[in-house]
């Protein structure tokens, strides 16, 4: 009896730890998305997160390490790499592999979590990156890019490491860096006809794809003339 109350002390603390791992997670992604990694404190985040004062460092082992959390949570939350490939995958034809890619990330950016502190994070180290972004960054950027050249490269007939391809790839994705730079609800201001909410997702996608496989159609037919 005594060693399962034992047992149960511990579990309770362990869960009571992870909470406060968790919260301490949300809140400082909350103040780094305000006031950017540099003009952030430990201080603040404890102090918002209702924690100790030493938690950062007990469940972290700093700030440096806490930043590191977040830009993966961040990352996480916003279509990563893995998630695009899974959604690519299980689809056969190269129209409906882009319609899967293109989906997923107006779903993300365009949608719900497009007001949410990943995003507004995201966005700063869009704007200024901080070394600790750089690797991650440039990971997710090949990861992106390797699932994209793959569809582009089907439906155009062209080899992946044709510059045609490649530019076509930073076609598609430029409007998504554009979602993320100045976010759907300024987008919105600028054109009130336009609406970025759950309802207009499926419209949205619909037109992305479309002027997407209109230019790809285009480079298609040019390189194809041009040997």
């Amino acid at each position: 009896m005594a060693a399962r109350n034992i047992v149960a002390k511990r579990t309770g603390r362990g869960r009571r730890g992870s909470g406060t791992r968790e919260q301490l997670l949300e809140t400082a992604g909350q103040v780094f998305s305000e006031k950017g990694y540099a003009a952030a404190t430990g201080k603040e985040i404890c102090q918002r997160s209702g924690a100790n004062a030493a938690a950062v460092v007990y469940h972290f082992g700093g700030m440096e390490n806490l930043y590191k959390e977040v830009i993966h949570e961040a990352r996480r939350q916003l279509a990563p790499s893995e998630a695009l490939a899974l959604a690519v995958a299980k689809e056969t034809d190269p129209k409906r592999k882009l319609t899967a890619f293109i989906q997923l990330l107006a779903a993300k950016l365009a949608g719900s979590l497009s007001s949410t502190w990943a995003v507004r994070l995201i966005s700063r180290e869009m704007i200024s990156p901080t070394p600790i972004f750089d690797e991650i960054r440039n990971k997710e950027m090949r990861g992106r890019a390797a699932i994209l050249r793959g569809i582009v490269s089907e439906l155009t007939q062209l080899p992946e490491d044709h510059p045609a391809v490649a530019r076509a790839c930073i076609n598609i994705m430029a409007p998504f860096g554009v979602m993320l730079l100045i976010t759907p609800q300024r987008i919105e201001r600028a054109f009130p006809v336009l609406s970025f909410g759950p309802e207009s997702m499926d419209e949205l996608t619909r037109h992305m794809v479309e002027f997407a496989l209109g230019g790809l159609e285009a480079i298609a037919r040019n390189a194809r003339a041009s040997r």
